[in-house]
């Protein structure tokens, strides 16, 4: 029986202190370079059973989330390019060419969806709020691992076009895609932050 004071580690099934899982989420940065191959079945069901333990009011379950790896990376390239030029039909081929790479800088790109349903007492941003708490549970399971991650967005994250490509339902909403797979190259570094200059006491 593991005591209070421990965690069960995601890396195998030995106790891991509360003090190593505190050093580790204090050590997690995004991780922009990432390849190599797709992590293990059993990591990626740590990684979506972590996301499962999100806070969630009413227990509603806002969200599902869509695994492209393989070659369904170049179709997500695809969906972009079709998207960008619906808004801009006159888009040059290195743009083009950008776009249809960016799903290709990693093996696996999770898109975290928040489905949102109607609800006497749980307004649409707590169940928005409840998805990105899921996605930031994906980041921290992955870094426990050993697996680097990066949650991304921008302008093709809201566009219509890739929402009906992602067959994207009109009560949900893309919340990101989170960039996963091997380490490659440094890491950034933990930035330094002044805790006092975000938290005072209220009077």
């Amino acid at each position: 029986m593991v005591d209070k004071s421990e965690i069960i580690s995601f890396e195998g099934n030995r106790p891991l202190a509360s003090q190593d899982a505190l050093d580790l989420l204090l050590s997690r940065v995004s991780v922009s370079r990432v390849g190599g191959e797709l992590p293990s079945t059993d990591a990626l069901q740590k990684i979506f059973t972590a996301a499962l333990r999100a806070p969630d009011h009413a227990g509603l379950k806002p969200w599902r989330y869509l695994k492209v790896a393989g070659e369904q990376r170049e179709k997500l390239g695809e969906l972009f390019v079709s998207a960008k030029l619906q808004d801009d039909p006159h888009l040059d081929q290195a743009a083009i060419d950008k776009l249809k790479k960016k799903p290709l800088r990693a093996p696996l790109v999770i898109v975290v969806i928040a489905s949102i349903q109607d609800h006497p007492k749980v307004p649409e941003i707590e169940q928005m709020l409840s998805a990105g708490a899921s996605a930031q549970n994906m980041l921290l399971a992955a870094h426990m691992q050993g697996i680097g991650a990066m949650w991304r967005t921008g302008s093709m994250t809201y566009h219509s076009r890739v929402r009906e490509g992602l067959g994207v339902a009109q009560n949900e909403k893309i919340i990101g895609f989170i960039y996963m797979g091997s380490i490659e190259g440094k890491t950034r570094l933990v930035p330094e932050m002044n805790v006092s200059q975000y938290v005072k006491d209220w009077n």
